[in-house]
């Protein structure tokens, strides 16, 4: 039997059958809201230059049985520990967020992790899901306190800084969420608009740089950012395309903008920067995704019903040099 612990602010939530929890993590303090925020604190590596971020490490063959695996690699100290932990969402709809009648928190990138952790451990591995917040996800990793981090996190030149990335597996875009009546057309008409972003994004980092003269909202996650709206404290929402037509989709007087796409959010599973092998690994499992269908699979059952037929699983971009 699968067993699949969660670790995080959602604790009571935890007992539900089949979910094992443990210590809290205490809400991390918002910060003050610049572009630097999605670059935090921490025990960095030399930085390495980055003329393409969706360029990662190629893997070094097919993906290896479980057995196959050596016990001095990374993926080795994870059979020899016997499951896998992974930062991941609770709260964000379709992606990864808790079904409140099993307990059980799924989604599209809670799809990729037990992935990932089959391929490790073998069929129905066990895994430790650590509920974290977006501004999290660079110090777990830098801090080795988790093993990936799959959270709809968009890949760039600043993160590969303190982290490493899988290739490309999802290819999302910033937009807008208002409320029906709204006067908000679109990002042009966001002076002096309160706009809510979670803090430590790349989508908080882009209604800086994009949408100067709007009013930044910080929240811990979009989630928060829905409450916001839905109590007057925010006029509008920003973030990915995917993170938004949940929102919608629990909220009928919510709707995303049929403007185009101002950003382009590539989506890689964070990894700490040394464990280069790790990150191969997972990019072979990535290959045997598009092979076997399990990502257009995975795909169809969550986002699909939503974003429609999409652009399928992005090709990858190999070539990184190894520090």
């Amino acid at each position: 039997m699968k067993l699949t612990r969660v670790v995080g602010p959602l604790l009571a939530a935890a007992v539900a059958v089949g979910v094992a929890a443990c210590t809290s993590v205490s809400p991390t303090p918002l910060p003050k809201v610049t572009p630097s925020t999605s670059v935090t604190s921490g025990a960095a590596p030399t930085a390495q230059s980055c003329t393409n971020a969706v360029q990662s490490y190629a893997p070094t063959g097919a993906l290896p049985a479980p057995s196959a695996i050596s016990p001095a690699s990374t993926m080795g100290k994870i059979r020899t520990r016997g499951r896998l932990i992974a930062g991941v969402s609770a709260d964000t709809w379709l992606l990864g967020s808790r079904n409140p009648l099993t307990g059980r928190i799924e989604g599209f990138d809670i799809d990729l992790v037990q992935r990932i952790a089959d391929a490790i451990l073998g069929p129905n591995a066990k895994v430790e899901l650590r509920v974290i917040t977006a501004a999290d996800r660079l110090p777990v990793l830098q801090k080795h306190e988790v093993d990936i981090v799959v959270r709809n996190m968009t890949i760039n030149c600043d993160r590969w800084k303190t982290i490493a990335f899988s290739a490309e597996y999802y290819h999302a875009g910033q937009k807008i969420l208002i409320r029906k009546g709204s006067s908000i057309t679109g990002r042009a008409s966001l002076a002096g608009k309160k706009v809510c972003a979670p803090v430590g994004t790349s989508s908080m980092d882009n209604l800086v740089r994009l949408a100067p003269k709007a009013i930044p909202v910080p929240a811990a996650t979009h989630t928060e950012c829905l409450v916001d709206l839905q109590q007057g404290k925010a006029e509008a929402i920003t973030g990915d395309d995917t993170v938004l037509a949940g929102l919608a989709s629990q909220d009928p007087y919510a709707v995303v903008l049929s403007e185009k796409a101002f950003t382009q959010e590539p989506y890689g599973v964070g990894i700490p920067a040394g464990d280069v092998d790790m990150v191969r690994f997972v990019n072979a499992v990535l290959e045997h995704e598009r092979t076997s269908g399990e990502w257009t699979k995975s795909y169809d059952t969550w986002l699909a019903p939503t974003l429609g037929k999409g652009t399928g699983q992005p090709t990858p971009v190999y070539g990184r040099a190894a520090p």
